[in-house]
């Protein structure tokens, strides 16, 4: 199975994506919850996120709060999305849903096994901005690639997280996926 999948989510809605990646990290699952149910801490270890800005505050689970997460990408645009935290089973599933330049819904689905923790991330994701729409049937294939090299920087920052590397207000200097041009 590939490490990251994208599909139209129906044929002929090239505007609508199914994104999943998959991450295998060698860390409790305890650790990998805790580092992805703190947006707030995603710039330190993620390099394609620049900022992440509360807006509202929720329950002691995260529940209810909206966060404006501020993405660069591989591709010369950046996304602003608003991510509103829906559901939170602890250690195994966030959800969120997104507004903004792409509306959509995130899930993490986490599952713990000996000596790792298995991630998938879904993203079922909505492109708002026109000129995203227009180009998606000529371009779906670079949004696709775009995607997916930011979720392998995604995993390997937080690889190199929970083994206690990128922390603190600077990012690794690494900014780009290996196979990346």
């Amino acid at each position: 199975m590939p490490r990251c999948a994208a599909v139209p989510a129906s044929p002929g809605a090239e505007s609508h994506f199914d994104l999943v990646s998959h991450w295998r990290l060698e860390a409790p699952v305890e650790q990998v919850w805790a580092a992805l149910a703190d947006p707030a801490g995603w710039p330190t270890w993620w390099p394609y996120v620049q900022q992440v800005r509360p807006l509202r505050e929720g329950g002691a689970d995260g529940v209810g709060s909206v966060r404006r997460i501020d993405w660069s990408t591989r591709l010369p645009y950046r996304i602003v999305i608003d991510v509103e935290a829906v559901e939170s089973v602890r250690h195994q599933r966030l959800r969120g849903r997104s507004r903004g330049q792409l509306d959509g819904e995130g899930l993490w689905l986490l599952r713990a096994e000996e000596g790792y923790t298995d991630v998938t991330y879904v993203w079922r994701v909505r492109l708002v901005r026109p000129w995203m729409r227009w180009l998606a049937p000529l371009l779906s294939r670079v949004f696709r690639w775009n995607h997916d090299g930011v979720m392998r920087a995604g995993e390997a920052g937080l690889k190199r997280h929970l083994a206690g590397g990128a922390s603190g207000p600077g990012k690794p200097a690494l900014r780009r996926c290996a196979g990346d041009t």
